[in-house]
């Protein structure tokens, strides 16, 4: 099937924040969208393979950062591409816990903490009903869509992301460079080889050995 018709659908980008075993997890999903309007529900669509499914399991309670165009890359590639069995990815950013869970609170328009009514299986993904039990504006910030991500950070989608796509192409000018990260696909052009040995990737922070020329 081609899914090149997919790709126009909208998204945003979104922290999830739970607790797993008494600690902080969380992970990026880029499907929240809003179900009822009086006693409000929403639905997000979390990967059964992420450790904040089990975090939300365990906390029966989870929050919802809502990024902007001003949240620093580094906060994507870190919920985005590691797993919170292996780091705390609260760890060294601006975060508060409310009703039991974590909050990611870097440059956010506004957050909702729910409680989960409800799941649907989805082969390789979860949807959760939610209710909304508070749902707070923090700023004028711009809410970064998903189109924002990908034109603007040059950022790909994470293979537990539903938009994954292993088919991804590079658009490049006619005679440029172009280098891609194999940890989480951030595109750099130019000549790499030109950054110092400091160089690390901008989203999910690994040196500049993981990027590979794109033919």
């Amino acid at each position: 099937m081609k899914d090149k018709g997919l790709h126009s659908l909208s998204y945003g980008l979104y922290v999830i924040g739970a607790k797993l075993n008494g600690k902080e997890a969380g992970c990026i999903v880029n499907t929240v969208f809003q179900v009822t309007n009086e006693n409000p529900l929403i639905c997000i669509s979390m990967s059964k393979e992420n450790a904040t499914l089990e975090a939300i399991r365990q906390t029966g309670r989870f929050s919802v950062s809502i990024l902007s165009e001003e949240t620093d890359p580094a906060i994507i590639g870190t919920f985005g591409f590691k797993s919170s069995r292996q780091v705390n990815k609260f760890e060294g950013i601006r975060w508060k816990e409310l009703e039991g869970v974590p909050l990611v609170m870097e440059n956010i328009p506004g957050y909702l903490i729910c409680e989960p009514v409800n799941e649907t299986d989805a082969e390789t993904h979860v949807l959760i009903l939610a209710r909304v039990i508070c749902a707070e504006d923090e700023g004028s910030f711009r809410p970064m869509t998903y189109a924002y991500y990908h034109e603007v950070i040059k950022g790909k989608a994470p293979k537990t992301a539903p938009t994954y796509s292993s088919n991804e192409t590079v658009e490049r000018k006619k005679g440029s460079k172009s280098y891609k990260c194999d940890i989480c696909g951030y595109i750099y052009e130019g000549d790499i080889s030109q950054e110092p040995d400091s160089y690390l990737c901008p989203l999910c922070g690994v040196d500049k050995s993981h990027f590979k020329l794109q033919s």
